[in-house]
């Protein structure tokens, strides 16, 4: 029986079980794991609070797309008897939330919750700050500093996302989304990233990449993440033609339905076309069937015989696409919230839990532990 083994049955036999087996876990293999405690009387209500949450945005959810196919038969509530129902029933939960915080103000899980809640109704700052108490009562809650990073992320304070995502990372370095998210944002925000970490743009680039093959490596079958990694070398320049097309081929071969495969070979296609690889080019373009795909295909059929007519002729005029934009641009951080066009100002409440490092926790005589 080897040492961790043995320390977990020693664990199993410890008044307080889920912290002893988090600490030798954290000390064996180097990764923070929080376990909840089932008989907490805290964790007890949250469980039930937070099925509730769900159970009302799955009903709001339904609601609205309810009244929308009956406004397309012509009938339906109005936008704003519906929008007065949504609003009481999300209201109910809040207040859930704010009384199952007055009576447990320490609990991590639960300000954590409540700022999903928040995010999920677009109150961004107000789940910003939720999110910030969390990952200070609970600094190994990896998920808290994931949140509280797509939340800076969104509102310019993008070197505190840096440093969040990466503690993150430091707490649960086997959880992809962290990786994707780190990735997404220093793509994003290479600027930033260039003044950050000291780095030139072409490094910055290569760190976004790494990330993204990172996360890949801990979620090989995630068509998402897949395309997201080969999409992001369109902002390269020049274009990694190699590495782009294996990043495409890859995406194709783990595709689930013919709707991704035909996507894929888009791409494959957009990209041998610049390549000059026109025959390979065809022949991606004629595997989409997909009528939805018919507009995207037929403009990338004329740039490839434009594209024919230029090598065979290099006066002629009209030589197609040469800056590769992506198709479609990087989807919104996991459990994040959506970018705003004017995104509002810095919230005083903030200041005490963001900073360019992860805060300390309070003082340890503040709060209350299982």
């Amino acid at each position: 029986m080897n040492e961790l083994l043995i320390g977990l049955v020693g664990a199993l036999i410890a008044t307080n079980q889920p912290l002893a087996v988090s600490n030798l876990i954290q000390q064996h293999a180097g990764v923070s794991v929080t376990l909840v405690n089932p008989n907490d009387p805290a964790e007890k209500a949250l469980a039930g609070l937070m099925a509730r949450d769900d159970d009302v945005l799955a009903g709001v959810d339904k609601w609205i797309r309810d009244n929308n196919a009956f406004a397309a038969q012509g009938a339906g509530e109005s936008k704003e008897a519906l929008n007065q129902r949504i609003r009481a029933r999300l209201d109910s939960v809040r207040k859930d939330y704010e009384d199952f915080l007055r009576r447990f103000p320490n609990s991590a899980r639960g300000h954590l919750a409540y700022g999903s809640f928040l995010n999920d109704i677009g109150e961004e700052d107000a789940a910003g700050v939720q999110c910030g108490i969390a990952a200070q009562l609970d600094p190994k809650n990896p998920a808290a500093w994931n949140q509280l990073a797509n939340y800076c992320g969104e509102h310019d304070l993008v070197t505190n996302a840096f440093a969040d995502y990466a503690k993150a990372i430091e707490l649960d370095p086997a959880e992809p989304v962290y990786y994707r998210n780190l990735a997404a944002t220093v793509y994003l925000f290479r600027k930033d990233a260039r003044a950050f970490y000291g780095i030139s743009e072409e490094q910055v680039f290569d760190k976004a990449l790494a990330l993204y093959r990172k996360a890949m490596q801990l979620d090989p079958q995630n068509f998402l993440l897949a395309t997201d990694y080969a999409d992001s070398y369109y902002g390269i320049r020049p274009l990694r033609t190699n590495d782009a097309l294996g990043a495409w081929t890859n995406a194709l071969q783990i595709a689930h339905d013919d709707n991704e495969r035909e996507g894929v070979c888009l791409h494959l296609a957009r990209i041998k076309i610049a390549a000059g690889r026109f025959a390979e080019a065809r022949a991606h373009l004629n595997d989409v069937t997909n009528t939805a795909f018919a507009d995207v295909r037929h403009r990338l059929e004329r740039n490839l015989i434009e594209r024919e007519n230029t090598a065979t002729n290099p006066a002629a005029i009209g030589v197609g696409e040469t800056n590769l934009a992506p198709i479609h641009s990087l989807p919104a951080l996991s459990n994040g919230v959506p970018a705003l066009t004017n995104p509002p100002p810095f919230a005083p409440a903030m200041a005490p839990v963001l900073t360019n490092a992860p805060p300390a926790p309070p003082p340890a005589s503040h709060l209350l532990f299982p």
